[in-house]
């Protein structure tokens, strides 16, 4: 079975565990889309489409899982949490939620 190729927008990220796990991440501009597609051994496993009207809101849970992340990460390599709260300890950057100053 052949694979499609990714559209001109898109990107490929392997998964941690290995085993030929993919996740292809693929803008189509032309429905307005954005599909999230499960890859194993080159076999589409599974899709999720979003319109793009819904990406906002998917990178910002990301980034606030980030944000959360690199906070602990900073709290225990000093001993000490961020020097500011909102703030990670990596960067000026503050949080996706965060209004702007």
């Amino acid at each position: 079975m052949a694979t499609r190729p990714l559209p001109a927008t898109g990107s490929i990220f392997l998964d941690s565990r290995g085993g030929d796990r993919a996740l292809r991440v693929s803008w189509h501009d032309d429905s307005g889309m954005v599909v999230l597609s499960l890859w194993r051994d080159n076999v589409c496993a599974g899709s999720f489409r979003l319109t793009v009207d819904e990406v906002p809101e998917l990178i910002a849970m990301l980034r606030a899982g980030l944000d959360r992340a690199y906070a602990t990460v900073y709290a225990e390599r000093t001993g000490l949490g961020p020097a500011n709260p909102g703030h990670t300890g990596y960067g000026e950057r503050p949080p996706a939620s965060a209004a702007p100053a």
